[in-house]
């Protein structure tokens, strides 16, 4: 089935929002927002957010970053809210894993056991 293309927003214009939202230099938030988006390189459609762009995918980006990001004007942002932002950008909301696997249908080799070796 081809899934129609969907215009999608560029880490670069989530960099330009923050810059609005709490000031500094697009270069300051553009590797967090790489960071959600960078899963394109690997599925290059909407369902590569199915990895990071979740409520644990913001805790992810914490550890991955630090708690506070200190932007170019000297001011302290937390992390997690730039995560939050990139999401409800994207979403209107801050979705949840489970809300992406409810979505997803189970097949018969995600329960396949391994078989053990006998030795």
């Amino acid at each position: 089935m081809e899934l129609p293309r969907l215009v999608m927003a560029h880490p670069y214009h989530h960099a330009k929002s923050s810059v609005r939202k709490w000031g500094g230099l697009v270069e300051d938030y553009l590797p967090i927002h790489d960071w959600f988006d960078e899963t394109k390189a690997f599925f290059p459609d909407a369902r590569h957010r199915a990895l990071r762009h979740h409520s644990y995918g913001v805790f992810m980006c914490q550890h991955e970053f630090g708690h506070v990001l200190t932007n170019s004007d000297g001011k302290e942002v937390p992390v997690r809210l730039i995560g939050e932002q990139h999401l409800m950008e994207d979403f209107g909301r801050i979705p949840t894993v489970n809300d992406w696997l409810n979505e997803m249908p189970v097949k018969s080799w995600m329960l396949k056991a391994a078989k053990l070796s006998e030795k």
